[in-house]
């Protein structure tokens, strides 16, 4: 068994879309990034490719790429997860924490699990989304950006 850890963070700004998990949530912030600025999606992606050591997203998803502008961050995590296994893993779990004031994670968390389970070819009971606020404090709490902290499981084929 090998368990990796992912971090990643977008700044809050009017015009875009929020998207976490795959899942559009309605605000009147989105996500600032080259792809869709999925952060949940980015840091379980690192935390895959962490436990797998194949390097991180920025690596082999680079912002510099026109191919990943605008892009969906489950065709990122699917591609992900093709790669992990192609190294000879398979998924056990993972765990994501969504640090955010705004917007309220609750209502979406079971669409996200789905959604992720879906596009890792998972079942669902493998995949846990807490949402956490900081109690007004820093950036996140602050409805400046979300932060992300995501871990993951995998073992050997």
């Amino acid at each position: 068994m090998r368990i990796g850890f992912g971090y990643d963070v977008h700044r809050l700004v009017p015009g875009r879309r929020c998207v976490l998990c795959g899942v559009e949530i309605p605000s009147e912030l989105g996500l600032l990034g080259h792809s869709d600025a999925d952060a949940a999606a980015h840091a379980l992606i690192d935390a895959l490719l962490g436990a797998a050591a194949l390097g991180d997203i920025g690596r082999l998803y680079p912002d510099t790429d026109e191919a990943y502008k605008d892009v969906d961050s489950m065709v990122l995590l699917r591609d992900t997860v093709a790669r992990v296994r192609a190294a000879g893993y398979e998924i056990g779990n993972a765990d994501i924490t969504i640090v955010a004031q705004a917007p309220r994670i609750a209502p979406y968390v079971e669409d996200m699990r789905r959604c992720l389970a879906e596009n890792m070819g998972v079942d669902v009971s493998r995949v846990s989304v807490k949402g956490k606020t900081e109690e007004g404090l820093g950036f996140t709490g602050t409805k400046q950006g979300i932060a992300v902290h995501a871990a993951a499981l995998i073992q050997e084929s």
